[in-house]
């Protein structure tokens, strides 16, 4: 299930993309041959009666995708100068940078749409960030992130669990908050305490001693919490924060991505600890448990993600094409088209060569548990 689930995720940002692409491409007057559902080889195509784009249906589910004309600069037909005036590269270079940004555009509206759902219906948020006036309903204390190799992550806790209780051999907290819990742990220095949470429907306990190295001077577990429950707004105000959210969760993704990218060149970066396609239909899987509202919610986070990985300057990407475009207002002519053929197939061969590593750490890791 979680893998048809991740497919259907999948299939919806890819289209929604492609479909900012293809918007746009019409709204600037440039044809539009082909809109196509999954990839080929081609199962069957519509084309409706004036149209000039035919709409194919192919065997490969994994998303879609867009055929502009005049998008490859060396199109016979570009060349003949059929049609050329409505060919992409036949229009200004801020139009084109407009049509290659639609796409990331489009993701970046999914994730608003979705999170602005979520707040309507009701979306899990912290009680710290609720706007005023708005009262969060069913609030747990649950645990955002867990630093690794500390004590709590030794113990097998793990960032959405929910702390239901702390008992240590002489006494117990029973009404959990952040501060209590902290509080409770320091004044247990290294006691053996015993953890009672809640994963999804499932209840467990754990033992883990507090730790001296994990934060300067106070014995810890390693854990930060959050005081959780439900957030349901009215729809204008929903919508707003949805707003407010989404470009939240776009600054946090992008820094995430310019660390990585940063520590990379650096030597330092992790990569094990990227989620893959095989990583991410676990997570998949881990947020369906919890309900259709987190599903929406992990989505618009996926979505987001996809925006800013395809906003990055590098070859094969939009962004890559859109910096192009940049360097040919500047030095005031077209790009050679060998030289950006080349690059952007270095650049793929780069991206596959990431998603097989990244792949490769998701199946370790599924082995090792």
């Amino acid at each position: 299930m979680s893998v048809i689930i991740f497919i259907i995720i999948l299939v919806i940002l890819i289209l929604v993309h492609e479909l900012g692409h293809f918007l746009a491409a019409k709204s600037a007057k440039v044809r539009v041959d082909e809109f196509g559902i999954g990839f080929p080889p081609k199962l069957f195509g519509l084309k409706p009666k004036n149209s000039e784009t035919e709409y194919t249906f192919n065997a490969i589910p994994f998303g879609g995708f867009v055929k502009i004309f005049g998008e490859d600069p060396n199109d016979e037909e570009v060349l003949a100068g059929k049609d050329k005036e409505r060919s992409l590269l036949s229009k200004p270079r801020i139009v084109q940078a407009w049509v290659m940004f639609a796409g990331v555009f489009f993701n970046f509206l999914l994730a608003w749409v979705l999170i602005s759902a979520g707040f309507m219906s009701g979306l899990p948020s912290p009680v710290s960030t609720a706007p005023a006036g708005a009262v969060v309903e069913n609030a747990k204390l649950v645990i955002t992130s867990v630093q690794e190799d500390a004590p709590a992550y030794t113990a097998g806790l793990r960032a959405g669990d929910e702390i239901v209780a702390i008992t240590s051999k002489t006494d117990a907290l029973q009404e959990a908050s952040p501060e209590r819990v902290s509080e409770f742990i320091q004044a247990h220095g290294s006691e053996e305490l015993a953890v009672l949470y809640k994963r999804g429907s499932e209840r467990g306990t754990v033992f883990v001693v507090p730790s001296m190295g994990v934060l300067d001077g106070r014995p810890a577990i390693g854990i930060s919490m959050d005081m959780i429950g439900t957030l349901q707004l009215p729809v204008i105000q929903a919508f707003w924060e949805g707003g407010k959210t989404t470009l939240a969760l776009t600054v946090a993704i992008t820094k995430g991505f310019y660390d990585l990218i940063k520590e990379s060149i650096m030597g330092t970066a992790d990569l094990g600890s990227i989620r893959g396609p095989v990583g991410i239909v676990g997570l998949v899987g881990d947020a369906a448990d919890f309900g259709f509202v987190y599903l929406l919610g992990f989505t618009a986070f996926i979505s987001i993600n996809l925006a800013v990985i395809n906003l990055i300057p590098f070859p094969a990407l939009d962004g890559g094409r859109i910096l192009f475009l940049a360097i040919e207002g500047i030095i005031r002519r077209p790009i050679k088209p060998a030289i950006a053929q080349w690059s952007n197939a270095i650049g793929f061969f780069i991206l596959i060569v990431l998603m097989i590593i990244v792949t490769y750490n998701d199946i370790v890791r599924l082995i090792s548990g």
